[in-house]
């Protein structure tokens, strides 16, 4: 089998994902799994489709992540793996999407407007 790669998205985070056969080693940025997300429910995130479809031990992931915050990087990487899993099996499709691993979530924060403290944040206002 070839190198498969896939990217996913989340907030502003991009994960571009390159997986192929192994022993189940997942690689970010040149760091290990647990040296990048030292938070076991971030782990945890990242390995769901794994998980699901009962592969962890069977491919080799190495990522590259750029953007946005750990949570925003962990789902764009689920989501990232989660399409390369479809790309090597079609009939895990199914499977992942009722999960929601391969629904972008498209939620991002508002802009802030001009004359306001934030976004939707007014000034207080003053009768007299």
């Amino acid at each position: 089998m070839e190198q498969i790669n896939a990217t996913g998205r989340r907030k502003s985070a991009i994960a571009r994902v390159y997986l192929k056969e192994g022993s189940g080693k997942i690689t970010i940025n040149k760091k290990d799994l647990t040296e990048y997300f030292p938070s076991a429910i971030l782990q945890y995130v990242v390995k769901q489709p794994l998980e699901l479809l009962s592969v962890t031990e069977k491919y080799d992931i190495k990522a590259n992540l750029d953007g946005g915050g750990f949570t925003g990087q962990s789902q764009a990487l689920r989501m990232a793996i989660a399409r390369a899993l479809v790309k090597i099996n079609a009939e895990d499709k199914k499977a992942l999407k009722d999960q929601g691993f391969l629904t972008r979530d498209a939620r991002v924060v508002e802009r802030k407007k001009p004359g306001q403290p934030k976004a939707r944040r007014r000034f207080q206002f003053s009768k007299r």
